[in-house]
């Protein structure tokens, strides 16, 4: 009798084992090392200063009053989510005052986070935008958004962004790669507190590509993930995008919920596409619940219930308004800390861009086989680019930090 193969006859034995998702793989590896200095700068979440989760107190507080509020529902929700959650999120994107919104030329649809936000604007571009289906990204960009474009069938080209020489934006070559671009091209531009590596234009800047990219005709869509995590003040950090939609021209907007709120689990986002007019948006509306109804039917009610309640109750906004501004107030005294602890321990190298970049990233300038360097000797764990999560760290972590970038520095020579 003949033995069975070892895969069992599967139908599927023809499948390649793939390696783990680089990020994934680090957080396995952080879970299973027993260590007690072991520090997680990898994930981009936002800890408490002693590494735990946070969860916003105006969060627990609206989830309070979901649970005792008999008259809530656990029905299906209509295929583009909770009303009400989508238009305070327009709003909160746009400004109360957007023309876009009062004409009615905004059509928002409610997503699985930023990241369901984004597949499904990639999915309507695929089947409805015939101008052009090459989508440009920064150059680097956060790891999953090729991903996202491409299973929808777009093809992916970049624009240079980062400068490893002054560990800055490299305006002038974004704009010539811009500028090269085909017209009618897609351009994804994240909005603000860019991950990975924490640089922004500004918004002089900002107004220069706006203006080149009309005159292209190049259609913006904007990655929205960390509102208020830049300045501290949520309309502020609005204005890249309120510039691009005051010149009365077309873009898409994927919003998360994610790290402003503290919803990781919950994965509440939003889709908006502002059109030229409201017939087109009426139109375009249509079009997305056909895009949604064979993905995953309906969003959920939970997450995107507890933000509704908040961006439209006065006094519970102003709460978490405060709230974002001391999380970012932190970010921005991690920051300080880590560059003044370098300067302190006087490792070599120049640090400065570490207070320079914005939000909850930063590129560290660490090359390789420095972050292997570290991993193996300190149980630091971190992205191989040298990317630092800022959230991760506080005033009990920075020395150790510290001690393992000095050793890395002058072990093995940056790049």
């Amino acid at each position: 009798m003949e033995m069975e193969s070892r895969d069992g006859g599967s139908v599927f034995a023809h499948i390649p084992k793939v390696p783990e998702v680089p990020l994934y793989a680090l957080q396995v590896a952080y879970g299973k090392d027993p260590s007690p200095l072991k520090l997680n700068l990898g994930f981009g979440v936002y800890r408490t200063e002693d590494g735990k989760p946070f969860i916003l107190n105006v969060v627990r507080r609206v989830e309070r009053l979901l649970v005792n509020d008999m008259s809530n529902f656990k029905e299906y929700l209509p295929i583009t989510g909770i009303a009400e959650f989508n238009r305070w999120s327009a709003r909160l994107i746009l400004g109360a005052d957007s023309p876009a919104i009062k004409e009615n030329r905004v059509t928002t649809v409610q997503c699985l986070s930023g990241t369901g936000s984004l597949r499904i604007g990639a999915e309507f571009l695929a089947k409805h935008y015939p101008q052009h289906h090459t989508v440009y990204m920064s150059q680097p960009t956060y790891g999953n958004h090729p991903n996202l474009f491409s299973v929808a069938g777009l093809a992916i080209k970049t624009y240079r962004y980062y400068d490893p020489g002054t560990c800055g934006l490299d305006f002038q070559g974004m704009l010539e790669d811009l500028q090269s671009a085909p017209s009618g091209a897609i351009v994804l531009l994240q909005a603000w507190a860019h991950n990975p590596t924490g640089v922004d234009p500004t918004i002089p800047q900002w107004e220069q590509i706006r203006q080149l990219m009309r005159s292209k005709g190049l259609l913006p869509f904007f990655d929205s993930a960390y509102q208020g995590f830049v300045s501290g003040n949520l309309d502020d950090d609005a204005q890249s995008i309120r510039l691009f939609v005051a010149d009365g021209s077309e873009c898409l907007i994927a919003q998360s919920y994610s790290k402003i709120m503290g919803l990781y689990g919950e994965r509440v986002g939003a889709l908006s596409i502002v059109c030229k007019t409201a017939e087109v948006a009426s139109h375009v509306e249509s079009q997305l619940k056909l895009v949604i109804r064979p993905m995953y039917s309906n969003p959920p009610i939970h997450g995107a219930a507890i933000t509704a309640a908040i961006l439209k109750d006065r006094d519970l906004y102003n709460e978490w308004s405060i709230e974002v501004k001391a999380m970012n107030d932190r970010l921005i005294s991690m920051r300080q800390r880590l560059f003044d602890a370098l300067c302190d321990k006087g490792t070599p190298g120049d640090w400065s861009h570490i207070t320079k970049h914005v939000g909850m990233f930063t590129f560290s300038g660490l090359n390789p086989e420095q972050v292997a360097f570290m991993t193996k000797k300190y149980h630091i764990y971190m992205p191989s680019d040298g990317r630092i999560n800022m959230a991760g760290l506080g005033p009990k972590t920075v020395p150790h930090l510290v001690d393992a970038i000095h050793a890395a520095v002058t072990t093995l020579c940056l790049n």
